[in-house]
């Protein structure tokens, strides 16, 4: 059991550490800014990965297009009934990629 001397040390203590975190949040408020700085500067630097995005997105659809056709040959060889739900699958994953890319693009005006 604790004794009443220890309850009122730990009171105290408890009571002084919260004036202690009170007086720092109060004294570190008073040096706090409004952040527009930093704003602006993330800004920046995710505008300044749109392009490298784009040219990424780019390369994908060409891989993606480039898979696609050798899926579609294989298939177009074998004869296969479904070539052409395959092609169409294929050519729209190609004109996503390179749709959002351009959207994107010109959403945030780069």
């Amino acid at each position: 059991m604790c004794s009443k001397k220890t309850t009122r040390f730990t009171r105290k203590r408890v009571i002084s550490i919260c004036a202690a975190m009170a007086l720092m949040a109060i004294h570190y408020s008073v040096f706090a800014q409004d952040g527009i700085e930093g704003i602006n500067e993330a800004n920046m630097k995710v505008r300044s990965y749109f392009a490298a995005g784009t040219n990424l997105m780019y390369a994908v659809g060409a891989l993606v297009g480039l898979i696609g056709a050798v899926k579609v040959y294989q298939k177009w060889n074998n004869g296969d009934q479904d070539t052409g739900k395959v092609a169409a699958a294929w050519f729209g994953s190609c004109i996503f990629l390179v749709v959002v890319a351009t959207v994107i693009q010109s959403f945030f005006g780069i």
